[in-house]
Order: structure tokens, then sequence, then C-alpha cells
């Protein structure tokens, strides 16, 4: 299957599902931080210029403008929100790829948009992390918990000032990224 990751420097998701046989590519403005397959380039340029396709599309979106945990951060940033909304919404609605997962965290789109498909938390895949993470999915089924972890520590949410924070709080969890190559894949 080819794999798109939409907005991924980290690479774990790519690697999850080249781990498993995939043709599995990521794709971000930042370079990758795991070598292997990566355009460094805007994902409307990958999306729809790829020769050969795709047939799985996962896409994660910043949430800068989007997320509920900055909400006290928008006043006088609606055009940047407004843009925010409609880069997942042109996500979402794109036809050139059948099936296609977007993650964020609880947020503005489930006013704006609709709500969505699955709220995950990482503890569900073997990581010890409370973040309430949502799906929003088409032509795919929701994750099926693979390994309950007995803890739950915000980590995430009490990472302190840093000038890598915005970075350390987007890299998907290795247990997220296995379950969604293991069912999607």
């Amino acid at each position: 299957m080819r794999v798109l990751v939409a907005c991924e420097f980290s690479g774990i998701v790519r690697e999850a599902f080249a781990g498993r046989g995939h043709d599995a590519w990521s794709c971000d403005f930042l370079p990758t931080e795991i070598p292997g397959k990566h355009f460094q380039a805007d994902i409307g340029d990958v999306l729809f210029d790829f020769i050969d396709g795709w047939d799985l599309m996962i896409a994660f979106p910043p949430c800068t403008y989007l997320a509920s945990s900055g909400a006290r951060w928008w006043k006088g940033r609606k055009k940047e929100q407004e843009k925010a909304i409609r880069f997942v919404q042109f996500l979402l609605d794109q036809d050139v790829v059948h099936k296609v997962a977007v993650e964020n965290p609880i947020d503005i789109l489930s006013t704006v948009m609709r709500k969505p498909d699955q709220i995950i938390h990482p503890w569900w895949f073997g990581d010890g992390e409370a973040m309430a993470t949502c799906l929003w999915l088409k032509s795919l089924p929701t994750l099926m918990a693979t390994l309950v972890h007995p803890g739950r520590y915000p980590r995430i949410h009490l990472e302190p000032p840093c000038p890598d924070r915005s970075k350390n709080r987007s890299r998907t969890y290795k247990g997220v990224a296995e379950a969604m190559a293991e069912q999607w894949g």
C-alpha cells in the first residue's frame, strides 16, 4: 500500500507503516528526524503531483490556531484560524485518496466542521500518557486499543516553554503509530 503521512517531520508514523512493508512517505516543510522516504515540501504539491497516487493519507495538520488548549491566544488571529480550518477541510475533502485520517487535539473543528469520529489516548496503545486526540476518518475504521497502560500522566500538557516545545508536542506516540499501521495497513 502507498501511504502518505502529511505534516509529519518526525517519521514515526511513516516508519511504523514502512516496517510492515508499505511504501510509506512523510511530508512536511521541516526535514525528517528519522532518515527515510520524506518530501520536504507542501502537501498539496505531493498529494496531487505524485504519479502513482496514494492508497492512504494520515494527516497531522498544525494545531496552533485550532487546539482548545491555545484558545486564549486566538484573539486577533481570526484569519490564521480560518486558514487552518480550510486546510483541515481540504485534507478531508480531497478525492485523490480514498482512505484518510486527520488527527488533532480537542479543538474548534468539532464546532465549526463536525465532531471527530473517534477520540483516542496514548495510554490505549502502551504509552502512559493522558492526551485526548481526535481522529476524523474517511473510509477507515476506528482504532481499537492494543495495550492499555495503567499510567495516566499528562507529560505533553506539562511541557515547559522551550525552543522545541511545539515539535515535542507534535510527535506521535510510537504505540499510536504502530496501531495505525497494524489496523489501517
